[in-house]
């Protein structure tokens, strides 16, 4: 089977999928089949493969952080069940990726279980584990396992657990799947330690994921959680704690996401203070409440984020990535003139220096001696023109696929709207002219159907509206 067909069958899989849990999104998948079809013309994506795989379908809840932050506490406080084991060591040195159980069962299954479904979108991560760590690829039950758990609380929802960042000899392809995670995530949970009250402590895990949520667009998804500030309620000191860490952040460059303080009640010592106990209490209730409405909230923010997606990846091959191959084009046209110009100029210098050498020249007439015998005879005359006009072409032909990997090869191939890279080159084919400033693929009918497909967008928006709004004062219809 071909990776086109096979990309096919995942994507009504998908279909299938989502006419059971979200239908208004059936034909988005359509619409992500368009879009595909005009990034494989440009040559962005190959025929197996889909912007459609590059977004999870389903909301996707990541909790990120150090070992002991107290993230499997509140994993387990959350699902109502003590499914993630805890501890103030590394207790589990893998992703765990949570899901409803429909059985009523609780289960481990290996990382294959996520890397092997193209459902998940984890599917063939062991691909790019294996690119930034050699050899990892093919350990990926190091790296994830999935858990399945009769909780309502994650039913039509995919929970995450990281392991620490504190790591070790994987921390390469770990930090990997952890931007891959980030990518994906509808609602990024950053827990850090109370009782490690000094910021510079945390300062990797700070650059790596703080400064990560700097450089996105949709960096409203992080929340910044100080977990266990029950320990400083004896010496009453909540708003220092508070503010030294909001420092650290914003030392760090953060200006958006949000701060909150957790603790967990099984594992709290109250103090003897029942005023400052109830202020913590009343802060921890507050932020927790906060925190849910954000968790309850990621079913509908999926829907509009992959809607989003879809116009964003539109907007990007026009806006983006075609600019940036007609200037690479531009400057490769720039390139072969120069390149022929003096290539074929030395090579007129060297045959006139040897024309002269040789005494083909009676003045200004060229007048060699073998020129008698093709003065008479066309087909002769004709097929040396050919051999020359061959080899001047295969010459300059040479050169253009030269200066085209050349310059290939300081284009990304890892861009969020393709392989910026083999979309040149498909622009510098053999049979297309250096003069042609438009890449591949690229014509007012393509520019149609991404208008088309921005058109489609607003639709879809317009339909989310109408389910859970209504200006006109109207009840919204049910979602």
């Amino acid at each position: 089977m071909t990776p086109a067909k096979r990309m096919e069958q995942r994507l009504k899989r998908l279909q299938e999928h989502l006419k059971r849990e979200n239908p208004v999104l059936v034909d988005a998948v359509n619409q992500y089949r368009e879009l595909d079809a005009v990034a494989q013309k440009l040559g962005l994506l190959s025929g197996g493969e889909s912007y459609a795989t590059q977004i999870s379908w389903w909301p996707m809840i990541s909790i990120l952080g150090t070992f002991s932050a107290g993230k499997s506490s509140f994993i387990n406080t959350f699902l109502g069940m003590d499914l993630q084991r805890t501890g103030n060591q590394a207790v589990d040195d893998r992703f765990t990726v949570i899901t409803f159980s429909p059985d009523g069962q609780v289960r481990t299954l290996p990382g294959l279980a996520l890397d092997g479904d193209p459902r998940f979108p984890f599917y063939q991560i062991s691909e790019e584990i294996e690119h930034v760590s050699k050899g990892e690829g093919a350990k990926i039950d190091n790296y994830l396992q999935m858990k399945v758990a009769p909780s309502e609380k994650i039913r039509g929802k995919i929970l995450i657990d990281s392991p620490g960042f504190d790591a070790d000899e994987q921390r390469k392809a770990t930090l990997r799947i952890t931007d891959h995670i980030i990518e994906l995530s509808d609602l990024v949970m950053v827990f850090f330690d109370a009782r490690h009250p000094e910021p510079g402590a945390m300062q990797d895990t700070l650059e790596h994921l703080v400064k990560g949520a700097l450089r996105r667009n949709d960096s409203s998804k992080f929340l910044f959680i100080l977990n266990q500030i029950d320990t400083s309620a004896r010496e009453d000191n909540l708003e220092d704690i508070v503010s030294a860490w909001q420092k650290a952040l914003v030392q760090q460059g953060l200006s958006a996401g949000s701060f909150h303080i957790l603790f967990n009640d099984k594992l709290a010592v109250p103090v003897a203070n029942e005023n400052v106990w109830a202020r913590y209490v009343a802060k921890r209730d507050a932020d927790y409440q906060r925190i849910m409405s954000r968790v309850d909230g990621v079913n509908i923010e999926r829907v509009y984020r992959i809607v989003g997606a879809m116009e964003s990846q539109a907007n990007e091959i026009e806006q983006q990535a075609v600019p940036r191959i007609r200037e690479a084009l531009q400057r490769w046209k720039k390139q072969v003139l120069a390149a022929d110009a003096l290539v074929f100029g030395l090579l007129a210098v060297a045959l006139l220096a040897m024309s002269i050498e040789f005494g083909y020249w009676e003045g200004l007439l060229f007048n060699p001696p073998w020129l008698a015998a093709f003065a008479g005879n066309l087909w002769a005359t004709l097929a040396v023109l050919a051999v020359v006009v061959g080899l001047a072409l295969g010459l300059h032909y040479l050169i253009r696929n030269r200066l085209a990997k050349r310059l290939a090869a300081t284009l990304s191939k890892t861009e969020s709207y393709g392989n910026l890279s083999a979309a040149f080159l498909k622009s510098t084919k053999f049979w297309r002219s250096i003069f042609q400033n438009s890449p591949a693929g690229w014509s007012r009918r393509t520019r149609g159907r991404l208008d088309a497909i921005r058109h489609a967008t607003d639709r879809f928006v317009q339909h989310l509206n109408d389910r859970f709004t209504s200006p006109s004062g109207d009840k919204a219809k049910s979602a």
